[in-house]
């Protein structure tokens, strides 16, 4: 018998989080082990201040606290009432249709819909380089907000709407009230104005703001997470298509080329090409896409060969690509955002072959170690660098269409149609 039912059927489901995880003696970051969470969601939950627990999350939590039967019916039924007290009386705005599928970006979904919906986050910017995927991804975090957890949805191009002014923001607030909702700002590169975000915290409780710049806006309160591009392989999986397809880079440019060429397959003769396509455009989404473009009338390796000479901007194919600047202009406008300082740091450390350390950059510059170390960070936040994997702490490397830029001579060989 599971002692205490009575009080468990009608407890609230952090009270009930509570004795489940202190009746099998676990601590809050034992059960955050087990369960894949984080501490803080689980203190968050227990302490009521989560209101609408993911299902998902509350399946992890149950698998974790081994319930199962009766106690696990009892259990998801206190997370279902919870989500219910708190269910908007109109149907809940959706976000905008995606038009294309999200590859390679799970980790920063989960992570990014976990922050918003768990920990309580209200305000989040997604930062990076121009084509680096910064709409696509916010735009599954909506989704799965939407159909998961009942948020509204409220979306504005700010590139093309910058600014609020009294009416337009009146009719905002009326239109979200106090429904647990999402606004997205995306494209505010020329910024946001603190009071507009302040104003509509405080008249709209159940607000949380997601924004998408190329450069983030310190903003009071504010988490940045900056973007990278997907993973590339490495040369040892050149020869081995199975694995390379498993890479994040060469799934999403996998996905566009059987789309264009459809029942194609990565052929082992072909997938160093493949592989070196990846690398040589960093796994920056909008580049794999422009590629991708021109596989109906260039293979591969006839694409790898036409980059192989110094630096390259990849424009958009003739057709299906309307408006769409190339490689090159993305990664210009973000070095033309950098100071001279910044500009001459990235300059030395392109010139650097692999990857290098905090510590490396601070020798290389000659300057202040704090001034150096702050030059990294925006650079990182430019999407200019990368975080790579390492043992003994967190390393860099440059982007390879930065070391292209940087190391060439003379015009760039452009791929784009004539005239």
């Amino acid at each position: 018998m599971d002692g205490g039912h009575t009080l468990q059927s009608t407890a609230g489901f952090g009270e009930l989080l509570r004795i489940r995880r202190e009746r099998i003696g676990l601590t809050q970051q034992i059960l955050a082990d087990h369960a894949t969470l984080s501490v803080r969601a689980i203190r968050d939950m227990e302490s009521g201040r989560v209101q609408r627990p993911r299902q998902e999350t509350v399946r992890l939590l149950a698998d974790a606290l081994r319930l199962e039967g009766r106690s696990r019916s009892v259990f998801e039924a206190a997370a279902r009432r919870q989500a219910l007290a708190e269910e908007p009386r109109e149907e809940p705005t959706a976000p905008p249709v995606a038009r294309g599928a999200i590859v390679g970006r799970e980790p920063e979904i989960d992570v990014l819909t976990e922050a918003l919906a768990v920990h309580g986050d209200r305000l989040v910017t997604v930062a990076g380089l121009g084509g680096v995927g910064k709409t696509r991804l916010v735009l599954e975090v909506a989704r799965r907000l939407h159909l998961t957890a009942r948020w509204s949805v409220r979306w504005i191009d700010w590139a093309r709407q910058p600014g609020m002014g009294p009416e337009r923001r009146a009719d905002l607030v009326g239109a979200i009230g106090a429904r647990p909702t999402l606004l997205v700002l995306d494209g505010a590169d020329s910024g946001v104005e603190t009071a507009l975000l302040d104003e509509l915290f405080q008249r709209c409780p159940g607000l949380s703001v997601l924004i998408t710049a190329r450069v983030a806006q310190p903003l009071p309160g504010g988490q940045v997470v900056p973007l990278a591009p997907l993973p590339t392989p490495g040369p040892e999986l050149d020869h081995d298509p199975a694995a390379l397809a498993e890479v994040g880079a060469v799934r999403l440019l996998l996905s566009h080329l059987r789309r264009l060429r459809p029942g194609y397959r990565l052929e082992p003769e072909e997938a160093p090409a493949v592989a070196a396509l990846c690398r040589q455009l960093d796994g920056l989404p909008g580049a794999l896409e422009l590629a991708a473009g021109w596989s109906t009338v260039l293979s591969p390796r006839q694409l790898v060969a036409r980059m192989a000479d110094g630096p390259f901007h990849l424009g958009p194919p003739p057709a299906g690509f309307g408006g769409r600047g190339g490689v090159g202009e993305a990664l210009d406008a973000a070095v033309d955002r950098l100071t001279l300082g910044q500009r001459d740091l990235l300059q030395r450390l392109a010139a650097e072959p692999g990857d290098w350390s905090g510590e490396d950059a601070v020798e290389l510059s000659g300057r202040p170690p704090l001034e150096s170390l702050a030059a990294v960070h925006e650079l990182l936040a430019s999407g200019l660098i990368r975080s790579v994997p390492a043992r003994d702490g967190v390393r860099f490397t440059v982007l390879n269409l930065c070391r292209r830029l940087f190391g060439g001579a003379g015009a760039y060989p452009v791929l784009a149609a004539a005239g």
